[in-house]
């Protein structure tokens, strides 16, 4: 198997994939990336907490138009996972408001983007109806 790195750095690879986010000791706000201070409290010390692979789709939008390369329509979303927003593309189901509701319930799953010239994969995440 090809060397494999995340898109994200929030995204942890391996056998069993998942988020991470930087919790506020201080609120419990949650981030995704690095943090100085919590825009909730100001708080200053976090911690890293893995988030669920469930959640529910809390809104979305279906992308007719995007930058050059970028293939639509697509469906872009935001996720609560246990009181965490997550922005994510919703996968592996049709970009129609038929199909796509809000309320669904969504788990976390990965996929390739592509591979360099040294071979590593670069691996992305996104949400997709659970059953």
């Amino acid at each position: 198997m090809a060397d494999q790195i995340p898109l994200v750095d929030y995204l942890v690879l391996g056998d069993n994939p998942h988020l991470v986010a930087r919790e506020c000791e201080q609120c419990g706000s949650r981030y995704f990336g690095r943090r100085n201070a919590c825009a909730g409290c100001f708080g200053t010390e976090f911690k890293t907490v893995r988030i669920p692979d469930e959640g529910t789709l809390e809104t979305f939008t279906i992308v007719a138009q995007a930058a050059p390369g970028i293939p639509v329509p697509f469906v872009s979303g935001v996720i609560d996972v246990d009181g965490t927003a997550v922005r994510a593309n919703v996968v592996n189901v049709e970009p129609n408001p038929d199909k796509v509701t809000m309320g669904m319930k969504l788990r976390l799953t990965t996929f390739p983007i592509g591979v360099d010239e040294a071979g590593v994969e670069a691996i992305s995440f996104g949400y997709e109806p659970v059953g």
